[in-house]
């Protein structure tokens, strides 16, 4: 009776720490989004660089914490891609190690998060000899986000990114219309206003891109 008493009692004492963690993770969430879409040039980038430091006392306050790693990794990278050249590759290999451990700890935290992130970074960033990009990894990373949320808006936006790049538009058009009717997320208002935007400007660069193909008598 008294181990059940005892474990109860660590039950619920655990309750107001993930509650702490996800309100810190939506805090971080909310910041990203606001700098990431209402902000450019130096300003953004200056922005990026406290949030990552933000995002370091979250990780730090919760280590075990999967989701704290995924934001910082998600912060990071955005500040690379903010910051671009050469300098931005240690946030890139920060990012990485970020995602990397989050999967550690638990590889659908998220939705699956990790992998749409750390998919999109070995996509974007440079081969050997300069950085760590990988096509193949990419696409096994982000078929493996898509496995976990098949539904959601980025894991669908971030594949039709990578496809966009290796110039297979019909079946990005497919996947950019499976994110455009992603369920919305009533916390993240921003973020997905945000989504959606670049959601329709991909749509139109696709169709641009099949059109022309499509007077060339190119078929795939």
């Amino acid at each position: 009776m008294k181990a059940y008493i005892f474990s109860m009692i660590l039950g619920l004492v655990s309750l107001p720490v993930c509650a702490d963690v996800m309100q810190s993770v939506t805090d971080l969430q909310h910041d990203w989004a606001k700098v990431n879409y209402t902000l450019t040039g130096d300003a953004q980038e200056k922005a990026f660089k406290s949030l990552v430091e933000k995002a370091n006392a979250v990780v730090k306050q919760y280590p075990d914490a999967a989701e704290s790693h995924i934001w910082r990794g998600i912060i990071e990278s955005s500040y690379a891609g903010a910051k671009g050249g050469l300098g931005a590759l240690s946030l890139a290999k920060a990012a990485k190690a970020d995602l990397e451990q989050a999967m550690k700890l638990d590889d659908k935290a998220m939705d699956g998060s990790a992998y749409t992130s750390l998919g999109t970074l070995y996509s974007k960033v440079p081969g050997w000899p300069i950085g760590f990009g990988d096509d193949d990894k990419a696409e096994t990373m982000l078929k493996k986000a898509l496995t976990i949320n098949p539904a959601g808006i980025d894991s669908n936006y971030f594949y039709a990114q990578y496809l966009i790049d290796n110039n297979h538009y019909k079946e990005a058009e497919t996947y950019l219309l499976k994110a455009q009717q992603a369920p919305a997320r009533p916390s993240r208002p921003l973020a997905d206003k945000g989504r959606q935007q670049e959601i329709e400007k991909s749509l139109q660069q696709v169709r641009y891109k099949l059109g022309n193909e499509q007077h060339a008598g190119i078929t795939h």
